[in-house]
């Protein structure tokens, strides 16, 4: 792809199987910032890129906020190490939060499971004849 490769609204909402009303929003938030040519939006690979990443970033939990504070600093040096270093704070602190996710849903399957095993004695005890 060249630099002077354009989209539509259109487009980049199949491409990436989302609504043009996510995309104009991820606008709104100043995440993407396409070409305004009356009332089309062109959007560059620049944009293509960005909402590549926007999507990555959301399914990897991140908040809009921590999107943009990455493109920020993107933005102002495209080498940056406090950019990785960002990143990197931010990729511990949702790997903890979602380890302590899987211990509680660890915990609730165990609970279940221990509710599911005296339901069955019991229906088994009743229809036995035992109760």
């Amino acid at each position: 792809m060249s630099d002077n490769t354009t989209y539509t609204i259109g487009e980049l909402s199949k491409d990436f199987d989302i609504t043009p009303r996510s995309i104009r929003f991820y606008e709104e938030q100043g995440l993407l910032e396409p070409l305004r040519q009356g009332q089309s939006r062109i959007y560059h690979t620049k944009d293509k890129v960005r909402l590549k990443l926007i999507l990555r970033g959301k399914r990897l939990g991140f908040s809009l906020a921590e999107i943009s504070k990455l493109f920020e600093l993107y933005d102002t040096n495209p080498n940056s190490a406090a950019q990785l270093q960002t990143m990197l704070q931010l990729t511990e602190q949702k790997r903890a939060v979602l380890e302590q996710q899987l211990n509680d849903i660890q915990m609730l399957m165990n609970e279940l499971n221990d509710v599911e095993a005296r339901c069955k004695e019991e229906l088994n005890d009743l229809t036995r004849g035992v109760a």
